[in-house]
């Protein structure tokens, strides 16, 4: 029996009464490549847009083992003791070779994935850039319109191409683990120096005094980048997700930043330009469907003698666009 399709009125009317099961359909909804969803999902996000805005939205990187899901699940967890509301929006990893995605963030939120203040939603990175899913920006818009006051984006987390996710959250935490070694140091600068907040993961154990030797080396360092635009002095904790030690300081520190930002207009101006980012991305992202789907033959033809090594790849695109904005002349 074919499930009946739920039009976006429905789906609107259960993201603001709190049913997750609609917010997750809805979810799927402006998620889905289908031509015939783009309309529904445009109309959905249209009728949530003047609930959301009223979140704090944290993104949340680190290099592979730095224990981001199990970070996420136990300050999940705090912020929802304190009865707040927390989405974790999991962005995983897609393979090249078959596209497929494991989506095995959820199995390591243990405690947020029972706890009926949070919801998880994993998503596929696709071919998307930046360390985020394709809508990622749109599903934050449908959490913050649910009622959730805290959205956790936890991006992919290859430690360079990070600047997707800093450019749809107020605060972006870098994970770090001691002993990690110097080698690593050149990777991680570039995304050292745009986290708002540094946390050295795993003090636990006998790690505690290279963690502490970790904190302090990356305090120095971040003393000799340049001011960050916030106005905010970038700080180093300590935190074991594991033992749940420091995350109350963690906790502290974020609102103290939020607060700051807030009061010296950051926070509102880096709303309305990352508005401004997103409106280019939605852009860029219809015209390319657009192409794609009104010069689909020329599209495959171009592609193919690519292949051929009969023109090159930029005559190609270069003759298409002629093509688009030319038609007469073609």
């Amino acid at each position: 029996m074919e499930r009946r399709t739920i039009s976006p009125d429905e789906l609107f009317a259960g993201i603001r009464s709190g049913d997750r099961v609609a917010l997750a359909r809805a979810i799927t909804l402006i998620e889905s490549t289908r031509a015939a969803d783009r309309d529904p999902a445009a109309a959905l996000i249209e009728s949530c847009l003047p609930f959301s805005g009223n979140s704090v939205r944290i993104g949340v990187s680190g290099t592979p083992g730095a224990g981001k899901s199990t970070f996420i699940d136990a300050y999940g967890t705090l912020l929802t003791g304190m009865d707040h509301q927390v989405a974790v929006l999991a962005i995983d990893p897609s393979s090249g070779v078959h596209h497929g995605s494991i989506l095995g963030d959820k199995t390591r939120m243990d405690r947020l994935s029972r706890d009926p203040r949070a919801f998880i939603r994993p998503s596929p990175a696709g071919t998307t850039l930046g360390g985020v899913a394709r809508k990622t920006r749109e599903t934050i818009l449908l959490c913050e319109a649910a009622g959730f006051t805290h959205i956790l984006i936890e991006t992919v987390g290859v430690g360079q191409s990070e600047t997707a996710v800093q450019a749809m959250t107020d605060l972006f935490l870098l994970l770090l683990i001691p002993g990690a070694g110097d080698e690593l140091q050149g990777i991680k600068r570039g995304i050292v120096e745009m986290a708002d907040l540094v946390i050295i993961n795993k003090a636990d154990g006998d790690r505690k005094q290279l963690a502490e030797e970790a904190r302090l080396h990356y305090q120095r360092a971040i003393h000799l980048f340049p001011m960050r635009t916030t106005g905010q002095n970038v700080q180093v904790l300590l935190a074991s997700a594991l033992e749940e030690t420091g995350l109350a300081k963690v906790d502290q520190v974020i609102r103290e930043i939020l607060e700051g930002i807030r009061q010296n207009g950051h926070f509102a101006r880096q709303r309305r330009e990352q508005a401004g980012y997103w409106f280019q991305e939605s852009l860029l992202d219809q015209l390319a469907t657009w192409v794609f789907t009104q010069f689909s033959s020329d599209v495959r033809q171009l592609k193919a003698d690519v292949l051929a090594e009969k023109i090159s790849p930029f005559s190609a695109a270069d003759h298409l666009m002629r093509k688009i904005t030319r038609p007469d002349t073609d």
